[in-house]
């Protein structure tokens, strides 16, 4: 198969190309590095990207940006962070290549525990972790010609503990390698509409 890997350089995006190795033939997307270069808040950079990729038969997104901090200090412009990267992001990834992806097809995007299991500073990532999570159930009984649509949610990865493991005791960590199965579960599988939780 063809798969498209957005945030292919990322802690969870290269143990995804990882695990795909050997298997399918993958095409790396980053906002830096890649094979193609793509800031997934700007809806007419990922038309263009897609334009230029053609058809594929599944998308990984595993990518997206959001504000961590006080909820009395949030303005328009730090709920915008999530809003646009990683909810709007993932959803037009999705919306732009429908009509590039093949029968029978995936989506696999990407949550995180947050939308359960809230922490101090992570209202942002709460909502729209909650939001993707909700795109993916109803999108996926409106997906045509076999298409389908999941989303992984993992809990805090072992490789992030050192940047973010203040914000998030009592959690028990994930590996990133193993957290990479549930994307191939989405990927090589069949079902659709699911939430993946990943180490939780």
């Amino acid at each position: 198969m063809k798969v498209i890997v957005v945030g292919a350089s990322g802690t969870i995006g290269s143990a995804v190309v990882q695990a795909l190795n050997g298997r399918h033939e993958i095409i790396k997307v980053g906002k830096i590095n890649g094979d193609y270069k793509v800031d997934i808040s700007d809806f007419n950079q990922i038309k263009e990207m897609f334009e230029q990729i053609g058809s594929f038969d599944a998308l990984v997104s595993a990518v997206g940006d959001v504000h961590f901090g006080v909820l009395q200090e949030f303005n328009a412009n730090r709920w915008a962070i999530g809003l646009n990267s990683k909810l709007m992001g993932q959803v037009n990834l999705v919306m732009s290549s429908l009509d590039f992806i093949n029968d029978g097809g995936s989506f696999t995007l990407t949550s995180g525990i947050l939308s359960h299991d809230p922490i101090r500073y992570g209202c942002a990532a709460s909502m729209v972790n909650n939001a993707i999570d909700g795109f993916v159930r109803s999108a996926s009984i409106e997906m045509t010609r076999g298409v389908r649509i999941n989303v992984v949610s993992p809990t805090i990865l072992k490789e992030s503990m050192d940047k973010y493991g203040d914000f998030f005791n009592g959690f028990i960590p994930v590996a990133a390698n193993d957290v990479a199965q549930s994307y191939i579960k989405s990927i090589d599988g069949h079902q659709t509409g699911q939430v993946y939780r990943a180490g939780w």
